[in-house]
């Protein structure tokens, strides 16, 4: 009796549909050269060029101008000039106003006789308002005014305070969003054109597993896609990562898992590359602008903070920053983390309750 009971067949590991589904993912990925490039060379190059565009220079002299026209115009130029941190330029009445007026110098010197100053400057623009306080104190000095405490100035640069330092982290947080949305979004939608869904329904896989695909086939390529990047901001600009390479592992992990189910979700019922191409702009549009990818989102007023603060890739560019320019350990960014995992503890489910085959 024993001998008719049918068992079933264990399937051999490489005949399992996820694994199948998942090999399936990488072809799609490496025999696109689109991909390959905004995945992998687009952030290096922007880093490289963010590097160098706004690497440490000296600061910029100001440019200042005195009217030729005024008391002892020459003698004051001369002073000013003095001090490195000036540029001065001698104009005549109207060439000195029409170069107020347009912003080629920040403050225009009026001397109307002995011991007497006017200052011309845009109350508005923070150069002017410097310039007004460097040629102030140079006038002074040069009057006889002598400081009663001696100052020293003590030059501090290390890795940390720079924009490179501040931009990587973002750089990298805004390619796990698009890598996670635009890869996986537009290989969803472009199947469901080209109508090879509903020839997988017919397959023995479940839903689940075709969706958990994109997911797996993301975080292969995403050791790639940290490692070049981080290792490259590391090797050229010295960036550092000084908290635990462990910590920053899990962080990117969620990330990808969080914007992957993102991605997802907006691509379970768009029937062409337009309209998913729409969506994925529409989600992912007010991340690049408020979640401090090139600056910082405290930037924003306070009552869109709120706003800005739930946003997945703010969190994840917090979370970055805090643990390798800071070395926070995992605990300090739990709120970040939370708010990572819930969009992807939302996004995953309603994504395969929602998704459409045909």
């Amino acid at each position: 009796m024993s001998d008719l009971v049918a068992h079933p067949v264990r399937k051999r590991w490489s005949e399992r549909p996820l694994l199948q589904l998942t090999l399936v993912r990488y072809r799609e990925f490496v025999r696109e050269p689109e991909a390959v490039f905004w995945v992998f060379i687009f952030p290096l190059l922007l880093a490289a060029g963010l590097g160098i565009a706004f690497r440490n220079r000296p600061a910029e002299r100001t440019a200042v101008a005195v009217r030729a026209s005024a008391f002892q115009a020459t003698a004051l130029a001369d002073a000013l000039r003095r001090d490195q941190r000036l540029s001065v330029q001698v104009l005549d009445d109207s060439a000195a106003d029409q170069a107020l007026r347009v912003g080629r110098v920040a403050l225009l010197a009026v001397p109307s006789g002995p011991g007497q100053m006017e200052y011309r400057y845009d109350e508005l623009r923070p150069e002017s308002r410097a310039a007004r306080l460097l040629v102030d104190d140079v006038v002074q000095r040069a009057a006889g005014r002598q400081d009663p405490v001696a100052a020293a100035d003590r030059q501090i640069s290390e890795p940390g305070s720079r924009y490179i330092d501040f931009v990587v982290p973002g750089l990298l947080g805004m390619n796990l969003m698009g890598s996670g949305i635009w890869g996986i979004g537009f290989s969803i939608v472009d199947a469901r054109r080209k109508r090879l869904l509903k020839r997988l329904i017919a397959t023995p896989m479940s839903r689940p597993q075709y969706l958990a695909s994109f997911v797996l086939s993301r975080l292969t390529w995403l050791v790639l896609e940290v490692a070049l990047l981080l290792g490259f901001a590391a090797l050229v600009f010295k960036v550092p990562v000084r908290g635990s390479l462990l910590s920053l592992a899990l962080i990117c992990l969620l990330s990808a898992l969080s914007f992957a189910s993102l991605g997802l979700l907006l691509a379970s019922r768009a029937r062409t590359v337009e309209g998913v191409s729409g969506l994925m702009n529409l989600v992912m549009l007010p991340m690049w602008i408020f979640s401090g990818v090139f600056f910082s989102a405290s930037r924003f007023p306070d009552a869109v903070q709120p706003l800005i603060r739930v946003l997945p890739l703010t969190a994840v560019n917090d979370a970055l920053r805090a643990t390798m320019l800071q070395g926070a350990p995992l605990g300090a960014v739990s709120v970040e983390l939370g708010i990572i995992s819930a969009w992807l503890l939302v996004t995953f489910p309603l994504a395969v309750r929602i998704f459409r085959w045909k």
